[in-house]
């Protein structure tokens, strides 16, 4: 009996850990794919990792090294002149502008609005008709 038991104790922590790593690392990737993107990159970055410090060391430590520098950067940032604010919003507005016309968001909004615009369509073939 106290075998089964064990076991079965064993087998709940290898199921919260299987979830955990999966559900956590989703997040994770998620939030680094909208670091560029308006609305809550980082924020989503640090989730994932807070997830995933329920069960790697190695997510703690992460997680503890990207606030430390995500900190720093903030306040490097924060003490620049406004030229160069200016430069890193327009770089990365341009990152976005690209990212969507590549992913073709703009062909699928020309079509569903039945413009006749091809130059919006993105470059890659897995996106021609």
């Amino acid at each position: 009996m106290t075998a089964h038991i064990g076991y079965t104790n064993k087998m709940r922590r290898r199921i919260r850990k299987t979830f955990v790593t999966v559900i956590g690392t989703i997040v994770l990737v998620a939030g680094i794919i909208m670091i560029p993107y308006p609305g809550p990159g980082w924020l989503t970055v640090f989730a994932g990792l807070g997830i995933l410090t329920t069960e790697y060391v190695w997510a703690k430590r992460l997680l503890g090294y990207a606030k430390h520098h995500y900190d720093a950067w903030t306040h490097w940032v924060a003490h620049q002149s406004p030229y160069f604010k200016a430069t890193l919003w327009l770089t990365t507005a341009a990152v976005v502008v690209g990212t969507l016309w590549v992913l073709n968001a703009y062909g699928i909004i020309a079509d569903v609005l039945n413009w006749e615009l091809d130059w919006v369509h993105s470059p890659l073939p897995i996106f021609h008709k």
